[in-house]
């Protein structure tokens, strides 16, 4: 069976700044778009059987920087919905909100469309990228990656790992990396985490 391959996408001007930006569809900073190329040499060995990114535009060029044709949007990949709290930085909420976890504690709604999620309704949508993934990976034709965004991926890997949504509070992922889920005596393991070239 093939790996997963996670790739978190390029720098935003808000990842930058810390700003909670799920929604938002930001193009990626000067540094963002060469994070992204940086990333061709490590994914060039590999066959994938299938490439998909969330939709949003900074996974998209991501994805298209680091030399992965095919890509499928995927709308399950797209980030954590920060309802009230998009553009918001932990320390700003914090001011309000101090002791304030967005694994546990959730997130005001936001604007129409957008009521904000839990980590458990993120980790429904995780499940269901799991499901296609793990479609894709029997076929036997390669590896699998997913481009996409930081706590989306967080929760994904919790999941892979038979853990509840939560626990990807555990796992602090970079921009511009790439990180692999694997398996070990038929057991999900994280084989990879942050590598950059």
């Amino acid at each position: 069976m093939g790996d997963v391959l996670l790739v978190r996408h390029g720098e935003t001007r808000w990842s930058l700044s810390g700003q909670h930006t799920s929604f938002t569809d930001l193009p990626l900073t000067p540094h963002g778009e060469e994070q992204a190329k940086s990333l061709a040499p490590l994914l060039s060995q590999r066959t994938f059987a299938a490439v998909r990114t969330s939709p949003l535009a900074r996974a998209v060029r991501t994805a298209e920087l680091a030399g992965l044709s095919g890509a499928v949007p995927d709308e399950d990949l797209h980030e954590w919905d920060y309802g009230g709290y998009e553009g918001v930085s932990t320390a700003d909420i914090h001011r309000d909100r101090p002791g304030w976890d967005l694994w546990t504690d959730g997130v005001p709604p936001g604007p129409q469309g957008h009521p904000g999620e839990s980590a458990e309704q993120v980790g429904r949508r995780a499940d269901r990228v799991l499901a296609r993934v793990r479609a894709d990976l029997a076929r036997g034709d390669g590896d699998v990656v997913l481009v996409a965004h930081a706590h989306f991926l967080r929760v994904l890997t919790a999941r892979w790992l038979g853990l509840p949504p939560v626990e990807g509070r555990l796992f602090r992922l970079e921009t511009g990396t790439v990180s692999r889920l694997s398996t070990e005596h038929d057991r999900p393991v994280i084989a990879e985490w942050n590598t950059r070239p």
